[in-house]
């Protein structure tokens, strides 16, 4: 950190939660709809935001206590997270930053990832493409240096876990706007007037006072086994995502596994073509996350505003591949690895831009096995509950709190909760984590990955050296081969061939039947003749 990165003092500006978004998936990926949080809906849920909201006892060894348990914070017990305000400074030296031109025409992003697909992603035919890009521009960024700028990105982030102070009967008829396609839920669908809630990705809108910047909070994941925060409402699409997105291959961790998709073809093999076209269904939370942005956009324009994107755990993944479609800054929370799933999407990047340049950063802390990548073999806390992380690289930078070394805490789940990192974390140390570029990291090295052109037979398979050879007579072969010769040349030849082919030639419609003649010790025939 050198001095220009915190002097002058950047501007800090004062947020507040203005909407909600949230998108389907799996059946329900065509529902997309959008709470305004109006001083109507605060009035009228009056009586239910202002029951404060504190950390209950976590027991360390219960991952059910971790999961039920509501996770906002300590230091904000005296808050509320649908009327809290929070500050956040930007960076005072505003930031560089080389975006894709067309990034927001429609359907030019979707066509092109679907193009970057089908070519495996090869470098020589999406050059040829010939992606314009804008000049380079400055753009302004969080100060992710400023430690009050990361306790208020963490609390947006926190915010998306809260669950909505609505019963079941407001859920499905209350302010919600459908900002999709249009639908009837009465005739057509009517699968969607239940269960839309809990299945689908949501998002967390905050504003500034001045309406020049907007900072999208994604969920992360929820239940099921993971501590992250109190809310289990979208848990079974939570846990499928988690799987495809930081998993080798559709979370085949043993043959005891279901797998999420069917990409798996053999011990450590599976299809690079298959997840590629997993990870971009319309149904999943990639697209979600997409089309979230997309209708933020309608919103606040980005020509005239300046959009930032955070997220903890799964959400922060998310919100850096969000962050890297379309060139915003990021500040992820206790993220997985997610630069295998970037690869895989094959999402465009500038030629010749730095990491830092990337303007991602991935906050975490050493006693995390998620962010660490180490959740993971048969006995861990996350493959017992069912979660395959077994990623570790990430793109951008990393900012990681030394908590085993300067706390001595032990590698534990429970230290990847959002409320951990914001109180016993990033307000216990007196400087925010240095930032610096991830080492050289593979994912999933021991896995080989393959690609199958459909107009091209399939290769031919190899054997397996680990089955026995099938049981082909080759001395039967041979035995013939010998009787064919013996009985062109003549009986003594015969009779010396048999003997040395270890077994009696089979008799032909020609031959009389032969006896042995004489039989050593052990009651091998060494001589046959005729039966006289």
């Amino acid at each position: 950190m050198t001095a220009e990165d915190i002097l002058p003092v950047g501007l800090s500006q004062e947020f507040s939660l203005k909407h909600i978004f949230h998108h389907g998936s799996g059946k329900y990926n065509r529902v997309h709809r959008r709470l305004d949080i109006t001083p109507k809906f605060l009035e009228q849920y009056s009586d239910q935001l202002e029951t404060p909201l504190t950390p209950d006892e976590v027991k360390e060894s219960s991952l059910h206590d971790a999961v039920s348990a509501m996770d906002w914070p300590n230091s904000m017990r005296d808050e509320n997270p649908w009327t809290v305000s929070l500050h956040v400074r930007e960076r005072a030296r505003r930031a560089k930053v080389t975006r894709l031109a067309e990034r927001h025409t429609p359907n030019f992003l979707d066509s092109y990832l679907e193009y970057a697909r089908s070519v495996k992603g090869n470098p020589a035919r999406l050059n040829a493409i010939g992606l314009e890009w804008d000049p380079e521009t400055d753009i302004r960024v969080p100060d992710v240096n400023d430690r009050n700028t990361l306790v208020s990105l963490a609390l947006v982030s926190s915010n998306a876990y809260v669950r909505l102070p609505q019963n079941d009967d407001d859920k499905k008829n209350s302010d919600w706007i459908d900002v999709g396609d249009p639908w009837s839920p009465e005739d057509e669908h009517d699968d969607l007037n239940f269960g839309w809630l809990e299945n689908g990705l949501r998002g967390h809108i905050f504003v500034s006072n001045d309406s020049k910047t907007v900072i999208i909070g994604i969920k992360g994941t929820s239940g099921a086994g993971l501590p992250g925060g109190g809310s289990d409402e979208t848990m079974a699409n939570d846990k499928t995502n988690d799987n495809l997105l930081f998993s080798c291959c559709c979370a085949r961790v043993s043959y005891l596994w279901t797998t999420v998709c069917d990409c798996y073809e053999k011990t450590y093999t599976c299809n690079q073509d298959c997840l590629e076209r997993e990870l971009l269904r319309q149904d999943r939370y990639y697209q979600a996350t997409l089309d979230l942005y997309r209708n933020v956009t309608k919103l606040y324009p980005p020509e005239t505003t300046d959009i930032w994107v955070t997220g903890h755990s799964l959400g922060g993944a998310l919100a850096s591949l969000l962050g890297r479609t379309y060139g915003l800054p990021v500040v992820a929370f206790e993220a997985p690895g997610e630069m295998l799933a970037t690869k895989r999407l094959h999402l465009p990047q500038a030629p010749g831009i730095p990491k830092h340049l990337e303007h991602i950063w991935h906050i975490g802390n050493t006693a995390d096995p998620i962010f660490m990548g180490v959740c993971n073999g048969a006995s861990s806390s996350c493959s017992m509950a069912g979660y395959a992380m077994e990623t570790t690289c990430h793109t951008g930078q990393i900012c990681v709190y030394d908590v085993v070394t300067d706390k001595g805490w032990h590698v534990n789940l429970l230290n990847h909760r959002i409320h951990t990192v914001i109180d016993d974390i990033i307000l216990a140390y007196n400087e925010t984590a240095p930032c610096v570029e991830q080492p050289p990291c593979r994912d999933c090295f021991n896995w080989r990955f393959t690609s199958h052109d459909d107009s091209e037979p399939d290769k031919p398979s190899l054997p397996n050296p680990l089955k026995p050879r099938p049981t082909t007579s080759s001395t039967t072969e041979k035995t013939q081969a010998n009787t064919l010769s013996s009985s062109n040349i003549g009986q003594s030849t015969k009779t010396q061939t048999s003997s040395k082919s270890g077994s009696p030639p089979k008799p032909t419609e020609t031959e009389k039947p032969q006896k042995c003649l004489k039989r050593t010790w052990y009651g091998w025939c060494s001589e046959w003749g005729d039966d006289e």
